[in-house]
């Protein structure tokens, strides 16, 4: 007796092979501290994201919780920042795996990790929808 092979439905994994949806990563990251990050996506889109907007949807729990509350409440009075007072900068970006990135700004905040679906999320030039870490359910 042939021992008991279980068999794949070939339609439904020929399927899932061409129609499972493509991951866009960076191919290319450029940082000016004092401007800008650049990225050059694997779909050929050039993203360009102000280091202010970067620190405005940092992905981290209490940036988002602020982004709830002023939501909510457009009088939200905002927390005192730690840097050194002058202008916001990017000090250093490091990868964080193969997934996502991390940024060091100078006011200090350096706790968010910007996945490459969310950033790509956040990008200034695409329509308005909300990030996928400020959607409610």
């Amino acid at each position: 007796m042939r021992p008991c092979i279980p068999r794949y439905d070939t339609s439904v994994t020929k399927w899932l092979r061409y129609h499972r949806p493509v991951e866009v990563r960076p191919v290319h990251l450029e940082l000016k501290r004092d401007e800008s990050l650049t990225v050059d996506w694997s779909d050929g889109v050039r993203s360009v994201y102000s280091i202010a907007h970067l620190r405005r949807f940092s992905p981290s729990a209490d940036a988002r919780h602020l982004r709830e509350q002023m939501a909510s409440n457009p009088l939200t009075v905002l927390p005192p920042s730690r840097g050194d007072g002058g202008p916001l900068r990017a000090l250093d970006i490091e990868r964080v795996g193969h997934y996502a990135v991390r940024i060091r700004f100078s006011d200090g905040h350096d706790t968010g990790i910007y996945s490459w679906p969310y950033l790509r999320s956040i990008d200034p030039a695409l329509p308005a929808t909300p990030a996928p870490h400020d959607r409610r359910s």
